[in-house]
């Protein structure tokens, strides 16, 4: 006889770890593993619809054909404004949602139109050679977990029952290159770093944007399979820090557990393990050999049924069992899919996410006395250098040439020359003496030279060519000669840069007359570039990551301590500081102040600084506070940023500005990561970058830390 279906798992009054229960208890063994796969199949008999967890919003909804794409993640980064993070991610969820909705009603549930997605990424960028980079917010804890936070609770949704999206915190644990290793390598980590750096951000999207999903990563953690590491998954994630979600792997990660880890001798005990380390759902198809381990008694039922019980509760938060005018977010139009609001805000986070790194007055130019403009280079004219990856596709991508002319008067001359490849050595394609054609060099009021890389050119493993990661520091192919060629002009050179990681601008530092980074800056780039160099918005953007000054200056990259690494524990002078920014006007630090000049453990302290635009136009500033320990008995960071926040002044105004700081922001760990406030004097530092910079305002204090 036929079991009757048990339907409690569609009352709605139920909770949904209940409906899930109930659900779950009406499926057969084989049921039950074809839902732990990433392209889960229907089941029409219990009114499950196929879903496919994979889906991509790094920047954007990725791969799913029309959407709005904003600026690269490490873009985004340099905005060091999580407030307007927070309204990109709730704008790619609204997309997401109107385009899942219009995608099932054409009967398509297939990858990339589903409503799980694998962002954001929040690995540490701990070594600029890793390709994957432009994909995290940076290589400092506290901006990494406040620009992820922000991007989960916009993704995820702030209505009290249902989730608008599912967001997944990737890549769990330690993982930032070298990509060519990720299937072998073994990060050997201390305890101290892996809680003080590697592990911070992930435990604020855990505990305080309640992320829904975490997902593994390729690598083994000190012995252990990512994906199956009892330390990460159990003993942290869960146990420790209360994650109530559901864990899903990367990509055939799990496959490497037998072929190249080596540490399980065959599919059936990879499922085995990884199962009953905490991975419920395999992204691949390895996951189908559950069946063989439960046969053969490596896996029981109730291990099958915890993992599908977490995969249900995540299909039941996001409504997708019930009528869909209980759910609000299936009633977003799809019109808002690369609508103008949508545009304006790629439009606006692209601005913020500009950083100037040099200008000897020449910007902005006036538009109105430009007479002769030459644009040069391999990515003035490249939408690729636009949109990084992971990306989706805009039907206007406005490159920077475009940008340029959209600005100028018509009667304004704008000569146009690539000047070289992207890469590869073929010679510049610039006559000698720098002339384009017909147009003499000569004749210019200025040169702007658009140069750097694309993500064809630096990235993930298998998705461009050679194994992703940037081996040389420098701009790529005959890019450096031809800045040479155009610096021998004699005509003022602006050098603009797209890419997604530090690239060594040592000549243009000593040559140009200003330097822009515009990372991949998404569709309305080229506007955002051309609002800038034309005065129109007045640039903020501070680096998310340190520009050493050359590759000999980091450790081996396989090398996963922190020692030397990042502006927190690096020696040595770099060519431009994390936090580091200009803009056309300047900013002046006074008044620093603590409302209490000694704390204990478990208090805050309000510290507040008087900023100042010192300048004759308005400007963004971002005040950056940094805590640096004085008396610590074990190893700390020389600096950490623990707070900033972007303000708006007009010329002569000021503003005081204020900062909660917990004694909880200056943990320092013992060598098993066990975790303390080190007693004794903190130097407080509140300013526009780092207090060491010379180039940028700050102003300091003391702090009195206590036991008690």
């Amino acid at each position: 006889m036929t079991k009757k279906i048990d339907d409690r798992y569609l009352d709605t009054r139920l909770s949904f770890e209940e409906r899930a229960r109930v659900l779950v208890s009406n499926m057969t063994v084989r049921e039950k593993i074809s839902q732990m796969l990433n392209a889960s199949p229907p089941i029409p008999r219990l009114k499950i619809p196929a879903h496919n967890w994979w889906n991509e919003c790094l920047h954007g909804v990725a791969r799913a054909g029309r959407a709005t794409v904003f600026p690269q993640a490490i873009g985004m980064a340099a905005s060091f404004d999580d407030a307007l993070m927070f309204k990109v991610a709730s704008a790619i969820s609204d997309e997401a949602r109107a385009k899942h909705h219009e995608a099932v009603a054409r009967g398509n549930r297939g990858i990339y139109f589903g409503l799980s997605f694998w962002s954001p990424n929040i690995n540490i960028f701990r070594d600029p050679r890793w390709g994957r980079g432009q994909e995290t917010y940076g290589e400092d804890p506290h901006l990494t977990e406040m620009m992820g936070a922000a991007f989960v609770k916009g993704l995820q949704g702030n209505d009290r029952k249902y989730l608008k999206l599912i967001a997944t915190a990737k890549h769990y644990a330690v993982h930032s290159g070298p990509e060519s290793l990720r299937h072998v390598f073994d990060a050997k980590v201390g305890m101290r770093d892996l809680r003080e750096t590697y592990l911070r951000a992930f435990k604020k999207l855990v505990k305080d944007a309640k992320v829904e999903a975490v997902m593994g990563a390729y690598n083994r953690t000190n012995g252990e399979p990512c994906c199956a590491s009892k330390t990460l998954l159990q003993k942290i994630l869960r146990e420790e820090w209360g994650f109530d979600g559901h864990v899903v792997s990367d990509c055939w990660a799990l496959n490497d557990f037998h072929s190249t880890h080596k540490v399980t001798p065959g599919p059936e005990e990879t499922c085995a393990m990884a199962l009953k380390n905490g991975c419920d759902i395999e992204c691949g198809s390895l996951y189908q050999s559950i069946l063989g381990a439960y046969e053969r008694g490596l896996v029981c039922e109730g291990d099958i049924d915890r993992a599908l019980i977490r995969i249900f509760k995540s299909r039941f938060k996001l409504g997708i069992f019930d009528p869909q005018d209980k759910v609000p977010h299936s009633k977003i139009s799809p019109s808002v899919v690369n609508s103008q609001k949508h545009r304006s805000l790629a439009r606006r986070m692209a601005q913020e996410s500009i950083v100037l790194l040099k200008n000897n007055g020449i910007l902005p130019l006036d538009r109105n006395s430009v007479k002769n403009l030459a644009v040069i280079g391999p990515n003035a004219m490249n939408p690729m250098a636009m949109l990084g990856n992971y990306n989706g596709f805009s039907p206007k991508v406005t490159t920077t040439l475009e940008g340029i002319l959209g600005k100028v008067s018509p009667g304004t001359q704008v000569a146009y020359h690539p000047g070289c490849e992207l890469k590869g050595e073929k010679p510049c394609r610039m006559k000698p003496d720098g002339n384009i054609e017909v147009v003499p060099i000569k004749d210019m009021d200025a040169i702007i030279a658009v140069l750097g890389y694309t993500a064809e050119l630096e990235g993930e493993e298998g998705c461009i060519e050679g194994d992703g990661d940037r081996s040389s520091y420098g701009l790529p192919g005959q890019q450096e000669k031809l800045l040479e060629i155009l610096g021998q002009t004699g005509r003022p050179l602006i050098v603009l840069v797209n890419a997604g990681s530090p690239v060594d601008l040592s000549w243009a530092e000593k040559n140009a007359d200003a330097i822009l980074i515009a990372w991949y800056p998404g569709e309305e780039g080229g506007n955002a570039v051309a609002d800038v160099i034309f005065g129109d918005y007045n640039p903020a953007g501070r680096l998310p990551i340190t520009f050493v000054k050359s590759y000999s200056q980091l450790p081996d990259f396989s090398d996963y301590s922190m020692s030397g690494r990042t502006y927190r524990f690096m020696q040595e002078e770099p060519l431009y500081r994390f936090g580091f920014g200009l803009s056309y006007t300047s900013f002046k630090y006074s008044e620093i102040k603590l409302a209490k000049t000694k704390i204990c453990p478990g208090e805050n302290v309000i510290v507040s600084a008087q900023v100042q635009n010192a300048g004759k136009i308005q400007g963004e500033e971002v005040v950056q506070l940094y805590v640096s320990c004085l008396d610590a008995k074990v190893p700390v960071p020389k600096q950490h940023l623990e707070a900033f926040k972007r303000i708006s002044l007009k010329p002569g105004e000021n503003k005081r500005v204020e900062f909660k700081l917990g004694a909880e922001q200056m943990l320092a760990y013992d060598d098993d990561g066990n975790p303390f406030v080190p007693e004794g004097k903190y130097r407080i530092s509140v300013g526009g970058g780092q207090p060491c910079d010379k180039k940028i305002p700050s102003v300091t204090c003391s702090l009195l830390v206590k036991s008690q």
